[in-house]
């Protein structure tokens, strides 16, 4: 263990840092896409029952008009994100009639773009920007690929722990400045280490033919129109997934704030060739992009992790973390579990909560653009090749196999486990980390070798499989309706967002373009 981390971890062991952790906040964003009985992607507009996808706090859209988003409110519960997640999902099934919701990552049978339907959030200008930013990404990388869906784990430190970690580390500098310098030192050690929770937590190794279609790749195919490699993990997580040449010549800055938002600021204003040869408007004077730049707005880059700030309403991300600096991170690493009702569960969230912890706690010097490069080849080769664990990952410049690299992550992730028990009481965090180790000494035992052994053992496609799973979990849920008082609250929430939406479009003072323009404006 290194000297750095070491010390980190025994100051937070003799002091009451076991009591601010229980101060820690989590949230999930889940995503799911509405299919039909046959298992094709729902061509239905967004259920009224569910509100309005532009306005409801916790039940939203995403890309497409089927691609429906789940968020739960940030949390010191521990078991709260999952439980109000459940109660989302029960609520859902009893509103979207025969539909299903998919339960893996990589999509359902979609043979072209245009069976996609893109999200709307009504006449508002805010919800024709986010309608527009939608077409545009749908030119821009294929209507197809923005169905792949994901988890999303919101995590923030509490105050109280950042007072004490600042004293500990002897910084004078004011309390949010320190804050959000360490919380780019997490973000940065999350890049350099994220091919780990690639491999203990993917579940993708394999998809759908038609998702594909007419595209060139490297993968196999079997099981009858699946496609896989031997050995992945997280397909969603490959270049197959959401990635394009613009963006991969970005360098997006993580050494600190100030270049993190000068550089994904240089990219929204930077126009593309490629964008700019799209137009953003038609011959008929329709959007078909928000501008030709390289990203249209911050949300547009993609990243596994992501330091973020609560916006206010027509801020743009990036001032909101320039004006008020960080407030928590989004981990985006992370696929459906097929085989848990809400794609994620509770060992999962307090590996994470680990996780998180060591990428801040651990010596994390600036990125360079050769360990990006390393970072970037170490993730590649976990996606494609991750369950043969003698596969070669580049460690600072040597070669080293991932179980042994693995091992020793988890190894000295040993007393912080220790001291979440310390804070939550119980053995929960040390369990969650030993069944960790246990993947990584059996990969059969991580979600993507189930899946693919689920698929060899009973001569399944990966569809069948899918579509298996997904009625599995419908019936989960329906088999446990909401009491009547917690039904009644979601569908007072769904009609009150819907007023709010129409209210938002009544009070529009301005026509579109001058809206842009503002919100665009320095």
């Amino acid at each position: 263990m290194t000297d750095l981390l070491s010390q980190r971890i025994q100051a937070l062991l003799d002091s009451d840092a076991a009591s601010t952790l229980a101060g820690i906040r989590r949230g999930i964003e889940k995503e799911s896409l509405r299919i039909s009985t046959d298992g094709n992607l729902a061509q239905t507009n967004h259920p009224e029952a569910l509100g309005s996808a532009l306005t409801h706090p916790y039940i939203t859209t995403d890309y497409s008009e089927a691609l429906l988003e789940f968020i739960t409110p940030a949390s010191s519960d521990l078991h709260s994100p999952l439980e109000f997640l459940d109660q989302l999902h029960r609520y859902t099934y009893r509103h979207i009639g025969d539909e299903l919701l998919w339960v893996n990552s990589m999509p359902c049978r979609v043979t072209e773009d245009s069976e996609v339907p893109v999200a709307h959030y009504g006449s508002s200008n805010v919800g024709r920007m986010k309608h527009i930013y939608r077409i545009g990404l749908g030119h821009r990388y294929g209507r197809k690929m923005q169905t792949i869906a994901g988890i999303h784990y919101n995590f923030s430190f509490p105050e109280s722990f950042w007072q004490l970690h600042q004293a500990q580390e002897g910084s004078d500098e004011p309390l949010q400045d320190f804050i959000s310098r360490r919380y780019f030192d997490l973000t940065r050690n999350f890049q350099r280490y994220s091919w780990l929770l690639v491999y203990l937590f993917g579940a993708s190794p394999a998809l759908c033919a038609s998702f594909l279609a007419g595209r060139e790749h490297h993968l196999l195919e079997r099981f009858d129109h699946s496609l896989y490699r031997p050995h992945a993990t997280s397909l969603r997580m490959s270049d197959l997934g959401y990635q394009n040449n613009a963006q991969s010549s970005l360098a997006i800055s993580y050494n600190n704030l100030d270049e993190y938002v000068e550089t994904l600021t240089h990219a929204i204003k930077t126009p593309e060739p490629a964008y700019d040869a799209i137009g953003v408007l038609n011959a008929k004077g329709d959007y078909q992009q928000l501008n030709a730049n390289i990203l249209q707005i911050e949300n547009e880059y993609y990243s596994s992790i992501r330091p973020k700030r609560t916006i206010n309403k027509g801020e743009r991300p990036t001032l909101a973390l320039k004006r008020r600096g960080v407030e928590y991170i989004e981990i985006r690493a992370l696929d459906l579990n097929p085989f848990e009702p809400v794609g994620i569960n509770q060992q999962e969230i307090r590996f994470l909560d680990l996780f998180a912890t060591y990428c801040l706690l651990r010596t994390s010097p600036q990125l360079e653009s050769c360990d990006l490069n390393a970072s970037k080849d170490n993730l590649r080769q976990v996606v494609y090749n991750g369950r043969d664990t003698s596969v070669a990952l580049n460690n600072w410049g040597e070669s080293v196999t991932l179980k042994q690299w693995a091992l020793e992550k988890l190894d000295q992730m040993v007393p912080i486990a220790e001291l979440f028990d310390r804070c939550h009481g119980g053995n929960n965090y040390c369990d969650a980390l030993q069944r960790q180790r246990l993947k990584v000494e059996e990969p059969d035992a991580t979600p993507s070798g189930q899946i693919m052994d689920k698929l060899e053992s009973r001569d399944q496609t990966f569809f069948q499989f899918a579509m298996n799973q997904a009625l599995a979990h419908r019936d989960h849920f329906r088999s446990r309706p909401l009491d009547a008082d917690r039904e009644a609250q979601l569908a007072t929430l769904a009609r009150h967002s819907l007023t709010e939406q129409a209210a938002w479009e009544t009070a529009d003072d301005m026509d579109f373009e001058s809206y842009l323009a503002t919100y665009f404006k320095d």
